[in-house]
């Protein structure tokens, strides 16, 4: 039996500070994997697509940091990646994607994402200062937890 290979990358999600607050867009698994799969589409064709829909995967957003944890397959990471380069906006929010992390296990990904997390939050704390909420503060313990339960 062969063992499936597999590339996790930490992704962190820039979203325009020039638009205003008007249309904010909330970062979930599904909006971050439709978008990928629309770029992988136009970028690629649908023989791309088709090749990389196997292994592709979000397996953690986090919408107050803005960091998401993507797999795909060893074979199709650079396929995946230069879509995930190309993408442009998340419905009519104009974003870009910035690539903190690439490993093959889902251990060194988890330790590379839970140390970004936990640095964002902390300049999240001291921009928010007053305004941020004990609900913030559970969400992002949360995710913290569900970056800790991650499994392949």
């Amino acid at each position: 039996m062969v063992h499936f290979k597999n590339r996790y990358m930490v992704m962190e999600v820039y979203i325009d500070a020039g638009r205003g607050e008007q249309d904010p867009v909330i970062l979930t698994q599904f909006n971050i994997t439709k978008v990928i799969r629309d770029s992988i589409q136009l970028n690629f064709g649908e023989c791309g697509l088709a090749a990389s829909l196997g292994s592709l995967q979000v397996k953690y957003v986090n919408p107050v940091t803005k960091l998401c944890i993507i797999r795909v397959s060893r074979d199709d990471h650079q396929k995946v990646w230069a879509a995930i380069t190309m993408v442009r906006c998340i419905g009519k929010i104009p974003v870009s994607f910035n690539l903190l992390d690439m490993s093959g296990s889902i251990r060194a990904c988890k330790k590379a994402a839970l140390e970004c997390d936990e640095a964002k939050f902390e300049q999240y704390k001291v921009v928010a200062g007053d305004r941020i909420t004990q609900e913030i503060i559970q969400s992002v313990q949360s995710c913290f937890e569900k970056i800790r339960g991650l499994e392949s």
